[in-house]
């Protein structure tokens, strides 16, 4: 497995091995032990999974609150996103700030959200599926957003209209949001 850094700390990219022959594929998509030899330990209890039947439909920008936080860890099973991350740490020298990865059942990168980043993701073509663990149940009363277009943000998303859920499209802007996330140097 390969964990690559990204501009924000604590969001990494990670590469899984793959064995691929004249059938197809194997790879281990999660090895606890591996991830903790990392230093990647995380008690992943739920398994998340969409499917986004157009491509251009956006959702998010998503977190919890403390004490309900979630690190995921996300993938695509099928199709492709423009996965979005946003640093929402209080305090932090990358607060505000945001970063997007392509994510596809091609390239088989998976993007580890740590606890204090917003998160969301833009889906690239049709019938698109997503797959993330979660280290926190979902909690409807610590369930957060971000309007996903907050020009204060300026992400760079791959359509100015997207296909939104009610619940997306009437998110809060960064300054007005709810956040309890403090930054902490290392």
């Amino acid at each position: 497995m390969k964990v690559i850094e990204t501009s924000l700390p604590g969001v990494l990219l990670i590469e899984p091995k793959i064995f691929g022959d004249h059938r197809g594929f194997f790879m281990e998509s999660y090895n606890k032990k591996l991830f903790a030899e990392y230093g990647l330990d995380f008690d992943f209890i739920q398994d998340n999974h969409s499917l986004s039947q157009q491509a251009g439909t956006l959702r998010g920008l998503h977190y919890q609150l403390h004490p309900k936080a979630q690190t995921k860890l996300v993938r695509v099973t099928r199709g492709a996103v423009y996965d979005v991350i946003v640093d929402i740490r209080k305090g932090s020298p990358t607060f505000g700030r945001w970063q997007g990865v392509i994510l596809s059942a091609e390239n088989k990168r998976q993007l580890l959200v740590p606890k204090g980043f917003a998160h969301g993701f833009c889906t690239l073509v049709e019938n698109t599926e997503v797959q993330y663990k979660v280290d926190e149940y979902y909690s409807p009363e610590h369930d957060r957003g971000i309007l996903w277009n907050d020009s204060a943000l300026g992400i760079d998303w791959p359509t100015a209209n997207p296909i939104l859920s009610e619940k997306d499209a009437k998110h809060p802007l960064l300054a007005d949001a709810e956040i309890n996330f403090e930054w902490e140097r290392m």
